[in-house]
């Protein structure tokens, strides 16, 4: 027989490098929600890549920022909180961009792991090839990575790579997942962050960050369609009336586009009401947060 290895393995990087967008490729199919804004994963997101004699759990995890209200701290934290009990971790950084304090800052905690440490360059098709060695040797000059694995999460160079190097990583291990399971996620969760997604797509400035959807109701009516409502939470009147747009326009615009894409993860027609709710300061609000999903944990 030959042996079985599984693990788990934590994604984690400043916002906007790229880390949803790795996770989505490497399992296939998209269950993290992307968005060229800042901080658009707020949970941890485990997804599940399974092959005949190996299964890895990756866990994608909020972009590391320095907090500005209770979400943020609750963020940071379910950053901070996938690095226990990994079996390695992917540090992912950008390519055409400059290490930065939150890179630093990043670096001081991975220092203090006892579980090799990758060092993912994303984004190489935006630079020239012969600058991508430069951006290696600055970020090695501060730690001793056990892989350094330059990709394009967008275009998938390089991805079979870091598979493979991770196959080596890995211990023995049972299946933890059935082998057609792609995310430990219930489908309501990845429902409401497809809302908030279009949300993000569509509109600009203070508004993405404000924005929690709530799953209300999913069931199949009598004609077999899965119908679903889902309120949009914000925290201004100001900001309702942007989301909701003129005439509702804006509403059903996020709606159709949700839409769309629930019926392409479940596979099924789709009947889609959206809400939208004014909870005033909900991100500073710790009732609220456990309303919405971001209950707090301790490590």
């Amino acid at each position: 027989m030959t042996e079985h290895k599984s693990g788990f393995v934590a994604i984690i990087g400043r916002p906007n490098v790229g880390k949803s967008t790795l996770l989505n490729r490497i399992v296939g199919q998209k269950i993290a929600i992307m968005s060229d804004k800042a901080q658009t994963t707020r949970n941890k997101i485990q997804g599940v890549y399974t092959t005949d004699n190996m299964q890895i759990v990756f866990i994608d995890t909020p972009g590391i920022h320095k907090p500005k209200h209770r979400l943020g701290d609750y963020m940071v934290n379910e950053a901070y909180g996938a690095l226990q009990e990994v079996e390695a971790v992917l540090f992912m950084v950008n390519a055409d961009e400059k290490r930065g304090k939150g890179d630093n800052l990043i670096i001081e905690r991975l220092q203090k792991l006892d579980v090799p440490v990758f060092l993912i360059v994303n984004k190489i098709d935006k630079i020239h090839p012969d600058d991508l060695l430069a951006v290696i040797q600055d970020y090695s000059t501060q730690m001793d990575f056990a892989e350094v694995v330059p990709l394009s999460a967008t275009q998938g160079n390089n991805c079979e790579t870091l598979m493979q190097l991770l196959e080596e990583q890995i211990p023995e291990g049972p299946q933890y997942f059935p082998k057609d399971q792609i995310t430990d996620h219930p489908e309501y969760f990845i429902v409401s962050e497809l809302v908030r997604e279009k949300v993000l797509l569509f509109t600009q400035e203070e508004i993405p960050h404000s924005v929690a959807v709530v799953v209300d109701s999913m069931k199949r009516d009598e004609n077999d369609k899965i119908r679903i409502q889902a309120t949009i939470n914000v925290e201004r009147d100001s900001q309702k009336g942007i989301i909701i747009g003129k005439g509702g326009k804006m509403l059903k615009q996020i709606g159709i586009k949700a839409r769309q894409d629930m019926e392409k993860m479940l596979g099924d027609k789709v009947y889609l009401e959206l809400w939208v709710k004014v909870q005033k300061d909900w991100r500073d609000k710790q009732r609220s947060l456990d309303d919405f999903g971001y209950k707090k944990e301790t490590f």
